[in-house]
């Protein structure tokens, strides 16, 4: 592999990063193609939801199940279940975490 070869390989790297962590490319603070910079509360809000519909995917899909509509397999509803468990395990860590982070600064002398 050439010089050229690397830099753009680098530079495709930079650019996901970039717009993985909704920063533009030139500077810390631009957000990306015009989107209106993302605020925690609605970052979290938004998690929270997707842990919800999971949730009720994966019960939405047992009950069909149960009920025995023959286009739910077995195996969907087990995936939807797993999916859904590991998303709210997901939410508790975070919320965890950000309970002993609230904490930590509540204790810090002043």
């Amino acid at each position: 592999m050439n010089d050229l070869a690397i830099n753009s390989v680098l530079s495709q790297m930079r650019a996901l990063r970039a717009a993985s962590s909704g920063i533009g490319p030139a500077s810390g603070s631009t957000p990306v193609n015009g989107a209106a910079p993302a605020n925690f509360s609605d970052t979290l809000k938004g998690a929270l939801n997707s842990v919800a519909e999971g949730q009720n995917t994966a019960s939405a899909l047992a009950t069909r199940f149960e009920l025995g509509d023959d286009t739910v397999n077995l195996s969907d509803v087990m995936l939807a279940g797993a999916k859904s468990q590991v998303q709210f395990r997901g939410a508790v860590e975070v919320r965890n975490r950000l309970v002993s982070a609230y904490q930590d600064v509540m204790n810090m002398p002043i």
